[in-house]
Formats: structure tokens, sequence, C-alpha cells
């Protein structure tokens, strides 16, 4: 484990899948899920080379199949510590899977700025040929008291477009949940079959308030155009989702140069996105 502190907030990142597991604030609280393994064991894991499910776990890219399983292999691997300072942490990755078998680099960096961590994902393209990915994170946020007692307020007024999961695809037709909303108050039924879905939002920053106590997280991904929210029903939290790619549609034609949110490297180039969290109390 690596742990980074300024005074305002305290984290902890581990090697396995520079995965966060702790963000507490000076007075104490524990803003992210604690990996409860009764509902879901992990707390924020990383999503590279995809975001989501494939359909048949697989893309095509230039005639040849390649196999990936949902969310990709980053969070199941053990990543070098690049760096690491009082205030921030590097943590890089090489290792190749043969679904995705280019030479690249992927750091991730943690940085505290007072209430706010920054969290920047570079990739970049170290061989000869380029290549596609998504990228994302699933950072589960604590929920005391329960889940009905949060909304998730949005920095301008929205069409809830859900595009519902089937299975890890979604349909291309979407639920309109609301029209004209800024606040959309959390159900557990919402998430009966799985996540919400919105790949068509305006805002690109939300916030979590929850009417039973009076921390709050917000989350501001500039760089990615896709929100997922996600919970296991009974258990308090809910995983606010910045992804640059949704999940397959069902009618896709698996080519990975025509999915949405996929980004092309070329050789020698590089990408970086970044989403900051500001933890309120």
């Amino acid at each position: 484990m690596v742990s980074i502190s300024n005074g305002e907030l305290t984290v902890v990142i581990s090697e396995k899948g520079a995965e966060l597991q702790s963000v507490r604030g000076k007075d104490g609280h524990e803003y992210m899920w604690q990996a409860d393994p009764a509902f879901w064991p992990s707390h924020a894991p990383i999503m590279f080379p995809i975001c989501g499910g494939l359909k048949e776990d697989a893309y095509y890219l230039d005639g040849k199949r390649y196999t990936m399983t949902k969310h990709g292999f980053a969070k199941l691997c053990d990543w070098q510590v690049e760096e690491a300072a009082a205030d921030y942490a590097v943590f890089a990755l090489s290792q190749k899977h043969e679904g995705f078998p280019f030479d690249y680099i992927f750091r991730a960096k943690f940085a505290l700025d007072g209430n706010k961590l920054a969290i920047s994902f570079t990739v970049e393209n170290k061989g000869d040929v380029p290549f596609w990915y998504g990228i994302g994170s699933h950072e589960a946020y604590a929920t005391p008291g329960g889940l009905e007692g949060c909304t998730i307020v949005f920095d301008q007024e929205e069409v809830l477009a859900d595009y519902v999961l089937d299975g890890n695809l979604i349909k291309p037709e979407p639920v309109i949940m609301a029209e004209n909303a800024k606040e959309l108050p959390l159900k557990t039924e919402y998430f009966a079959v799985d996540a919400l879905v919105f790949p068509t939002l305006k805002s690109r920053a939300v916030t979590l308030v929850n009417s039973n106590d009076s921390h709050k997280v917000r989350v501001e991904y500039p760089d990615v155009d896709v929100l997922m929210l996600w919970t296991k029903p009974g258990a308090d939290y809910i995983c606010i989702e910045p992804w640059s790619n949704a999940p397959d549609y069902t009618n896709t034609d698996m080519q990975i140069e025509h999915k949405p949110g996929c980004i092309c490297l070329k050789s020698g180039e590089s990408n970086t996105v970044t989403h900051t969290i500001s933890f309120i109390a």
C-alpha cells in the first residue's frame, strides 16, 4: 500500500491494480466504500483497455480478433510504484495481455491539492503500430444511512437518457428517466438489472449529496463523455464512474475503431485523461 496525505486528506492506494482503497478527511470521515465481500469486494478498480463489456468478449482490429473480458485486465495486475512523495504517487503498468499485445506504458497519478484528489491516466504507445483502447474509473463512495438518502446533482439540466443493459451490452434505444433534471434521487430499484448508463449528458461534473450525512463528493470528468452509476442492491455505496467508452451496443459490428469513445494512439503518441474528486466536509 502507498499512502499520501496533505493535512486535508489521507489517501491509500494499493499496488494491486493501482486501486484507490481509502480517502479520509482530517475529521476522520471515510469517504470510500470498504469492500464488504458480502456485496462487492472492491473499492475503485481501473478500467483498461476497455470499459464495460464487449460483444462476445472480443473486438476486431485490422482483421484480427482479440479477446478481452469485461473492464479489461489492468485491475488484476501488480503495478510498479514509479514515484511516491508526501502528496502524490505515480504507478506504472506495461504488462501485455492476449487481448492487448501492444507495447505501451500506462501511468496512473494520484495527486492531492487541498480537499481534491486528481487522478490522471496517461497511456503511451511505445511500439511501432497503432492501437485503440478505452479507459475509465470505478470509484465506490460510501453512503452512510443507505443509498435512498442520496441524490446525484448534475452541473447542468439534463435529459436523463439511460441506455439499458442487456447482459454486458447496452440497447441502442434509451429509456428517458427524466427531462430538465438537475437532480437524480437514487433508488435501489434503478440497479435491479445493473448500472445506469449515461453517454449523452451535457454535465462534466456531478455531486453526491447524502441527506443522512453532511459530507459530499464532487466528481469532475472533463475528458470523457460517459457516466455510469452502479451499486449492489442492499449495499451502502454508489459508484460514480467516468468512462471514455460505454459498453458495446447489442448491434455493434465489433470493430474497435468504430466503437464510440475509444482512443487511438499511433506510435510514439500519448494521451492523458484526468478526473478530479473533491471531498467536502
